[in-house]
């Protein structure tokens, strides 16, 4: 009971806090302002509207080439198409019921392509950990091109510099603290995360011992450089979002990535992000929120039409399988 609960939650509170979010964002701007919002997302430029798509599909594909990356060193490889509509299924998953999507994609690669549950999960993983640590890597790029702007903006709204500082060293301090008591612990809880945990640092450190490892790397680059592509695009849509740099998108880049991982797709909490990180830049709300949205859209609707094609494409293709 308790355990179903739980799962119940963790499926509907990221869909209600996107629900709640979608009618504060209502609520909260002006009929004349939502007037103009829909005006700009009604007249956006198709061609870079279909761009950004573009980018989103091309990212996939280079996803699946990446994951035979990882799976030929255990002796699998499997058709690069599978592979496609494999993730793409994965994406519109994850966009009704969190996390599903990595479940959907190593039973789908059990049922289509013979790999192992466990072996299939592993890279999943795996991969999960490599999207980490270059997010990472953006928000550390990103701090470093636009210091000045971003410590202006948190000081503006009462976040001084000596808090961030005092917060930085008291979360590095709590985290070695915690990883000391992970260590020397004996809880059940604690074993499994150090079991999980190990398992994490031997997936990254196969990357280096992979035959293709170049090649991982390359696709991952390449990756990355589509989700950028993707949102660097959508200012050709609003006509105040012309000017701005590829490091000013770059804050509006994590601002969204940050929110993705909150709701579902970052329904509500995407816009509102991307609106909130452009004003940094003098960016209005109005074209700050058309943008966001015209970008949710655009990506939502790509994951949403290439996503049911795979479903019906994936059994159709592999009727012998």
């Amino acid at each position: 009971m308790k355990n179903n609960l739980k799962k119940i939650l963790k499926t509907l509170l990221p869909i209600a806090l996107g629900v709640f979010l979608v009618w504060y964002w209502y609520t909260s701007t002006s009929k004349e302002e939502i007037d103009q919002i829909i005006y700009y997302v009604k007249e956006a430029d198709l061609f870079w509207v279909s761009a950004s798509m573009l980018l989103g599909v091309l990212s996939h594909i280079s996803r699946a080439i990446r994951w035979n990356c990882l799976l030929e060193p255990l002796g699998y490889k499997p058709k690069i198409s599978n592979n496609t509509f494999i993730i793409l299924m994965a994406y519109l998953t994850n966009l009704g019921i969190p996390r599903t999507g990595e479940i959907l994609r190593a039973t789908a690669l059990t049922t289509y392509e013979k790999v192992p549950f466990d072996k299939g999960i592993g890279t999943i993983i795996t991969e999960r950990v490599i999207d980490v640590l270059m997010l990472f890597l953006i928000i550390s790029l990103t701090l470093l091109l636009q210091t000045d702007i971003i410590l202006g903006y948190l000081t503006k709204i009462g976040i001084p510099f000596s808090k961030i500082i005092a917060l930085l060293l008291i979360g590095l301090v709590v985290g070695i603290l915690f990883l000391l008591f992970i260590k020397k612990s004996k809880l059940p809880f604690a074993l499994k995360l150090k079991t999980f945990l190990k398992g994490l640092f031997e997936g990254l450190l196969s990357i280096f011992k992979m035959k293709q490892k170049w090649a991982f790397i390359g696709h991952t680059i390449f990756i990355w450089v589509c989700y950028i592509g993707m949102l660097w695009v959508i200012k050709f849509t609003v006509p105040e979002t012309l000017g701005l740099t590829t490091s000013e998108l770059l804050v509006a880049f994590v601002a969204g990535s940050l929110a993705m991982m909150f709701t579902n797709g970052g329904i509500g909490l995407y816009p509102i992000a991307i609106s909130t990180a452009l004003s940094i830049f003098g960016i209005s709300k109005v074209s700050g929120d058309a943008y966001g949205w015209i970008m949710w859209i655009a990506q939502t609707l790509m994951v949403v039409v290439f996503g049911a094609i795979s479903f019906l494409l994936l059994p159709l293709l592999n009727r012998n399988r």
